[in-house]
């Protein structure tokens, strides 16, 4: 595990080794700039950690990572996954010679597959199959490696809808009560670094007992500020009512369970094209990003948040203009392989295990019933109190 958004991922996909005592597994956090969210996952899921140098000079069966840095250290066998939808972004311009293109940010690009001329996987494992055209462009040399499988979170996701007012009700809203769910990314290009513009609205606009607002800002976030910083920074949103997530929160049951969502260009904002919801878009990096993805057509059909008209008439206009035809088509490319992860991606692990599949399908389950609203917004730092 890289940071916690990474290892978010691999925790769903470990799901699959479950009861399954021919595997042992040895987690590790690899190195990166936001590992304190790695380490406190880590910490809350009981598992035993070996340290960096261990890992790097130990030969297991398999490695399993949904981050690049420091793979080229392993001397084992290396299965890639994404760590989020649709490949959003382009690669940094610094990280690329002058006048140069730019590659993807993601899975497909050279510089997250390569090392000194090799392709660092055994695997790669790709949500859609529009993404071999990307690695056939980028990294054509990771092409034999390559395998569909489809995406994790967007099989759970819509595996779990049906369960939208058990959700509710355990999220503590009342009947008739909206969510409006204002996610923000991270980085310069994120709503984040606009808050100071977008949380007084929150507070003096949709703070009312008929609509609660739930905040929800990027791991990585919280992992470069610390929590004692930002929760200084948001105490005035939960003084007003809205409730600010804890990083450690599963955002997939109050997307789900949300009536609008206010989003930037990050992977939940595309997510949400699954739930049925308005999206309006706080913000789009044009330069930054990637021209081929599907958040490029989701810029073009949210709307996007003006500065000077009220938040609810422009909830209220993006519920109005609100086109499940356009957002299925926008969904659809997150994954070609809808509701078949499980069943792709086990099958690839455990041919890279040397081992046989277990005797039984893989297990489909919903995400679980979320703690209430203010229990997630509960947020504490490490060994401290509310």
């Amino acid at each position: 595990m890289h940071t916690e958004v990474y290892g978010k991922r691999l925790q769903d996909v470990l799901e699959l080794l479950e009861s399954d005592l021919r595997v042992e597994v040895a987690f590790t956090v690899a190195p990166h700039a936001f590992n304190a969210g790695a380490t406190r996952l880590l910490h809350s899921l009981g598992a035993e950690r070996i340290s960096w140098e261990e890992a790097v000079r130990t030969e297991f069966d398999v490695a399993l990572a949904a981050g690049s840095r420091g793979m080229e250290q392993l001397r084992t066998p290396l299965v890639r996954i994404s760590h989020g939808a649709g490949h959003l972004s382009l690669t940094r311009a610094g990280e690329v010679p002058p006048g140069a293109p730019r590659p993807p940010g993601g899975i497909t690009g050279r510089g997250h597959l390569m090392w000194r001329g090799r392709v660092v996987p055994r695997a790669v494992a790709l949500p859609h199959r529009d993404d071999l055209a990307a690695l056939e462009r980028w990294c054509p040399e990771a092409l034999p490696v390559a395998h569909v499988v489809g995406d994790p979170c967007f099989d759970r996701i819509r595996r779990s809808l049906p369960l939208r007012e058990e959700y509710r009700r355990a999220l503590g809203l009342r009947d008739g009560q909206k969510l409006v769910l204002v996610s923000s990314t991270w980085g310069r290009g994120s709503s984040f670094g606009r808050l100071e513009e977008l949380l007084p609205r929150l507070h003096t606009e949709l703070a009312d007992e008929d609509l609660k607002v739930a905040l929800l800002v990027h791991p990585n976030v919280w992992s470069r500020y610390g929590h004692w910083q930002m929760r200084s920074w948001l105490a005035g949103c939960r003084a007003a009512g809205i409730s600010v997530l804890a990083p450690e929160t599963d955002w997939r049951q109050p997307l789900i369970a949300a009536d609008a969502v206010i989003g930037d260009y990050g992977s939940i904002s595309l997510y949400a094209t699954l739930v049925g919801v308005p999206i309006v878009l706080t913000h789009f990096p044009y330069r930054d990003a990637n021209p081929l993805s599907p958040g490029i057509d989701l810029a073009l059909t949210a709307p996007a948040l003006s500065p000077v008209h009220p938040l609810r008439s422009q909830l209220a206009y993006a519920a109005a203009q609100y086109s499940a035809a356009d957002h299925a088509a926008l969904a659809a490319r997150i994954s070609s392989e809808p509701g078949r992860f499980d069943e792709h991606f086990r099958r690839l692990l455990y041919r890279a295990l040397g081992l046989g599949e277990p005797a039984h399908p893989p297990a489909a389950r919903p995400l679980p019933l979320p703690p209430p609203l203010d229990a997630a917004a509960a947020v504490r730092p490490e060994g401290g109190t509310p």
